[in-house]
């Protein structure tokens, strides 16, 4: 039977992740949930033990881009099918998830299926984020729609599932800083095929993003930086079935 990992990174996320874990588990039972604890300085590995998850604890913040990788290093060594990225803040709706999976199950051909926001039109479903993240968002999507030769509506999603080989190459090769962009470019380059689906962000229960309005335009000249860099760098070569050790604490 197929193993399937929900992956949450979480960094002082002790208002919100006890819910996030708990709505995974009562709309996506056949996922375990694994909370990535990156140097919280809160009690957010012990909220997430005490709602059902396993919590690997990380010994400092290594930034969204060294949990997730993390997250995955896990799923490989641990011989997971499908791995689906499910932010801490509780903004992603679990009950997505099953649309998610259904997709990669009805599409063979996918390594990676992302929930948008925007597939349906112009308008962000759920959730409206801010004007200047709005406008970032869609200037990368038409640099990434460009680049990969497919349609890219939503490319700083963070709710992503990917297969095995999507485990295995994240596992190696994750970006850091501010990863979703990139992480696209990543699959495509290792011939990858991704599509989107429709889903509804929620606002945050607790806490800010690290994203602000000052923070915008900075964001947007790095991860441009990011992608051209990308399109020059060499790659690992994934092999199937490489070990890859996870090098944290975990704690059950």
């Amino acid at each position: 039977m197929p193993r399937n990992l929900a992956i949450v990174p979480a960094y002082n996320e002790q208002g919100a992740i006890g819910a996030t874990v708990l709505d995974i588990r009562e709309h996506a039972p056949d996922f375990d949930v694994l909370v990535v604890d990156d140097g919280s300085t809160d009690d957010t590995a012990a909220l997430a033990r005490a709602a059902g998850a396993s919590v690997l604890v990380l010994p400092f913040n290594l930034g969204i881009g060294g949990a997730v990788q993390a997250g995955y290093k896990y799923a490989l060594e641990r011989d997971y099918d499908v791995a689906v990225q499910v932010d801490g803040d509780g903004q992603h709706d679990a009950r997505n998830i099953g649309d998610l999976l259904a997709y990669l199950h009805t599409h063979p051909e996918l390594g990676l299926v992302t929930g948008s926001r925007f597939i349906d039109g112009e308008e962000e479903l759920g959730y409206r984020s801010s004007a200047t993240r709005r406008l970032g968002i869609r200037f990368f999507a038409r640099v990434l729609s460009t680049i990969v030769g497919r349609r890219v509506t939503d490319p700083t999603s963070g709710f992503r599932m990917v297969r095995r080989r999507g485990i295995e190459l994240f596992a190696r090769d994750y970006p850091h800083d501010y990863p979703e962009v990139e992480a696209v470019l990543l699959l495509h380059f290792h011939k990858l095929k991704g599509a989107e689906v429709p889903v509804r962000m929620r606002p945050r229960t607790t806490g800010v993003s690290s994203i602000n309005a000052s923070r915008s335009i900075y964001y947007m000249v790095k991860v441009l930086l990011a992608i051209f860099v990308g399109l020059l760098r060499a790659r690992p070569v994934v092999e199937a079935g490489d070990p890859a050790p996870v090098a944290a604490q975990q704690t059950l």
